[in-house]
């Protein structure tokens, strides 16, 4: 029987009549584009995320965007980043014009060093993005600390982390603000693209408020050259209802995480970091083997899916060689791309399915 990396079917089952009914009385409504139901949305994310502001968009890598946007950064900036993550983090970057500058991760977490960070700050640093990868919270503290006594803005990635806390606070009241994904695939997923800018800064949330919508506060008076960017009320519908689950599916994640520790404990697989000061919420349950391209074969000739996350780091990306980038200048993300994998976690996992994933890992690197 096969088993797939993320089962939404299964998702969509569990809530099938609250999802179904949400949608028809969007549809019935006649209220599509941003409006009352986006609204609530943007009002339960942000008292969720424990901020004041929340500002929803089209998709994860708009949020980024918009963002440094509205923060003035451009042209001529520099912003700090991860090269261990999905090409959006640092295509935002480039997209206003500023020049991305990489900082190698850590092996046990794949998050950004912050000792590494303060050498790569420049007189045009604008700004750092953390990116808080597979759900595990990037170390905000020292961030924070760098940031402050640098005059640089904080945007936290949190396209893979909602629910996610990094001491006892949830991601996205960290940073100036927080960039959410409603990708399909994210632990909170719409049936299509979407994502929400959270931040305290009033100021800011107006901006991009602006930018979202053309550059205008109201309609035809346009005060910004903005962008096309606003989340259908079918999204905010959608997300509304699993909003109410995301506690529970994260928790269950991190359930059947701990469970996959246990099974592969004593071998060769590295299984992901946790640390006592953060909780994880697993977007993706990330090993670290020999032979992954053994492993990745052995799972996909039984029928389990898996994929490489990511398989170039961005500094070695063509859209980059201008920057300047050679191979071995970030050797822990470089390594991290040759041997890190994913293998199946969603909450309605079944145990028996995960102990089967677990043996045929085994088994084939034991051969």
């Amino acid at each position: 029987m096969s088993i797939p990396l993320l089962d939404l079917k299964a998702q969509y089952d569990s809530i099938k009549d609250e999802l179904e009914s949400a949608v028809l009385s969007v549809l019935r409504s006649g209220h599509y584009i941003l409006g009352p139901k986006v609204e609530e949305l943007e009002k339960a994310i942000a008292n969720y995320c424990g901020v004041k502001y929340a500002v929803a968009v089209a998709n994860g890598t708009d949020a980024l965007v918009l963002s440094l946007d509205a923060m003035g950064i451009g042209p001529g900036d520099e912003v700090i980043t991860s090269p261990f993550t999905f090409f959006a983090s640092a295509e935002s970057i480039s997209r206003v014009g500023a020049k991305p500058v990489f900082v190698d991760i850590d092996p046990g977490t794949y998050n950004l060093v912050p000792d590494q960070i303060e050498q790569k700050i420049t007189n045009r640093t604008k700004a750092i993005i953390p990116v808080h990868i597979f759900g595990q919270p990037a170390e905000m503290d020292e961030i924070l600390d760098i940031a402050s006594r640098h005059n640089l803005k904080v945007i936290e990635d949190a396209c893979q982390a909602i629910g996610a806390q990094y001491r006892g606070r949830k991601i996205g009241s960290l940073g100036d603000a927080a960039c959410f994904s409603f990708f399909p695939s994210k632990n909170l997923g719409g049936a299509g693209d979407g994502g929400i800018v959270v931040t305290n800064d009033e100021d800011l949330a107006n901006r991009i408020k602006m930018l979202r919508q053309h550059g205008s506060d109201r309609k035809y008076y346009h005060s910004l050259i903005g962008y096309n960017s606003r989340l259908d009320a079918l999204q905010a519908a959608i997300l509304l209802v699993k909003l109410k689950y995301i506690d529970t599916w994260n928790d269950a994640r991190r359930q059947k995480a701990h469970y996959y520790n246990k099974l592969f404990a004593g071998t060769n697989v590295i299984t992901p970091v946790e640390l006592n000061h953060v909780k994880h919420v697993y977007h993706l349950y990330i090993i670290r083997v020999p032979n992954r391209n053994e492993v990745e074969s052995a799972l996909k000739a039984k029928g389990i899916g898996c994929g490489v996350y990511y398989p170039v780091p961005l500094h070695l990306q063509d859209a980059y060689k201008d920057l300047g980038y050679s191979q071995g200048d970030l050797p822990v993300s470089e390594a991290a791309c040759h041997e890190t994998m994913a293998i199946p976690l969603y909450p309605e996992l079944d145990i028996r399915d995960m102990e089967r994933i677990a043996s045929i890992v085994k088994e084939a690197i034991a051969n």
